[in-house]
């Protein structure tokens, strides 16, 4: 893939197969893509990969007793969230990492402070190894529970973008106003992507 066709890039480890196409043999590229997964949402419901069909999202890891970047985390999704309001190929899925304290009436109460309405913000919790396994091994983000962080929890301030096929096509630093205005311009190329 060429810069010029100013696609995004899909990120992660790759793998090739050689197969045969018309008798002739080539090679294939198998991008790393985000497994099915099930976690329980803000309102108690289980949520799976199934809620992502055909739609590009953005996932973050999150506690909701973060002391230090979940707070300036949250204030820049929530522009993310209002930009794309109501756009029905677009989510965000925020994976707590404490789930112990992170119940679903916990999240539910903090997605209301935020100002999150209807579906298209997930707030999501589960069991700890899932969560932990699918952000380091599969959205490539720091998630870690480590006593002497502030909070108990170790975690990058990611962003990571997601597209139709469940490519990670990026990842922004979700603490800062550059980050989230690189996030919000890509979020828009890889809609136009998908346009017929």
């Amino acid at each position: 893939m060429s810069c010029s066709d100013n696609k995004l890039p899909i990120m992660g480890e790759r793998d090739w197969v050689t197969k045969t196409v018309n008798g002739k043999e080539v090679v294939d590229t198998i991008y790393h893509t985000i497994p099915p997964f099930s976690f329980v949402n803000q309102n108690g419901e289980t949520v799976t990969e199934k809620i992502v069909e055909n739609k590009i999202y953005v996932t973050d890891f999150f506690f909701t007793t973060c002391p230090t970047i979940c707070p300036v985390m949250k204030r820049q999704m929530t522009k993310i969230y209002n930009q794309y309001k109501g756009n029905p190929e677009f989510m965000i899925l925020s994976h707590s990492i404490d789930p112990e304290h992170d119940t679903p009436q916990v999240l539910d109460k903090y997605a209301k402070d935020l100002g999150v309405e209807g579906n298209q913000w997930q707030f999501l919790t589960g069991e700890k190894e899932k969560i932990y396994d699918i952000g380091q091994k599969k959205y490539m983000a720091v998630v870690q529970e480590d006593s002497a962080a502030a909070g108990g929890f170790l975690h990058s301030g990611a962003f990571i973008l997601v597209d139709k096929e469940k490519h990670v096509r990026g990842m922004y630093d979700g603490t800062t106003e550059e980050g989230t205005e690189k996030l919000m311009k890509d979020i828009a190329k890889l809609l136009k992507e998908y346009e017929k």
